[in-house]
């Protein structure tokens, strides 16, 4: 399961899902940072962080506060979208464009608001976990989708049964275990990024 030849190969078989995910949520980041018609949200979601974020400030330890608080709300996420993609794959595609579009809402505000200057600080701030966190969770939504979408075969070939009646068990059965190591690396790689955005990325965006 664990074995590293087999997780590579299965990652190349996730390659078009891992694709579409960027180009959901850089499509995302187009559609935040120019449509203005879902600004009133976005910024409700920016807010909502700020809060939590405030709280945490409060706290006698901020640093490790930040840590813990960033590691398990995308790890959880994460994990669970994998999972929850079994509904036609539908949360990991609002998930990922959700997402950009935050992104794509903070960097346009902040353009607009304090110049390109503070932008290009935001930027910085972003890559050094970003850089890591982004992929982790576009590869989480990519399971997700290939869940749905195994699952919607599984759906059809009840509805219309055929040659191919049988391979829905086995596939669902492979790629749950498939996603057992990808759930670990996930993990691992999720907790690196919150060491890094609440350490690195706060130092960097305090500058």
């Amino acid at each position: 399961m664990f074995r590293w030849s087999e997780i590579k190969a299965h990652f190349k078989i996730m390659n078009p899902y891992i694709a579409f995910g960027f180009i959901l949520f850089f499509a995302g980041i187009v559609v935040g940072g120019t449509n203005s018609a879902f600004s009133d949200y976005l910024e409700q979601q920016i807010n909502a962080l700020g809060d939590v974020a405030n709280s945490l400030e409060q706290s006698n330890n901020p640093t490790l506060a930040f840590m813990v608080f960033i590691f398990l709300n995308n790890a959880i996420k994460s994990i669970f979208i994998i999972y929850i993609g079994a509904i036609l794959g539908i949360a990991p595609i609002f998930f990922l464009v959700l997402n950009g579009m935050v992104v794509g809402f903070l960097l346009q505000h902040v353009a607009e608001t304090q110049g390109t200057g503070d932008m290009l600080t935001v930027v910085l701030g972003l890559l050094p976990h970003g850089l890591l966190e982004i992929p982790a969770i576009v590869i989480a939504c990519a399971y997700g989708m290939k869940f749905g979408v195994l699952l919607l075969k599984a759906l059809g070939r009840l509805i219309i049964p055929g040659k191919e009646a049988g391979k829905s068990g086995p596939e669902i059965e492979y790629f749950m275990i498939r996603s057992v190591p990808v759930v670990v690396i996930l993990t691992v790689t999720l907790l690196i990024a919150a060491i890094i955005e609440s350490t690195v990325s706060v130092w960097i965006s305090s500058l």
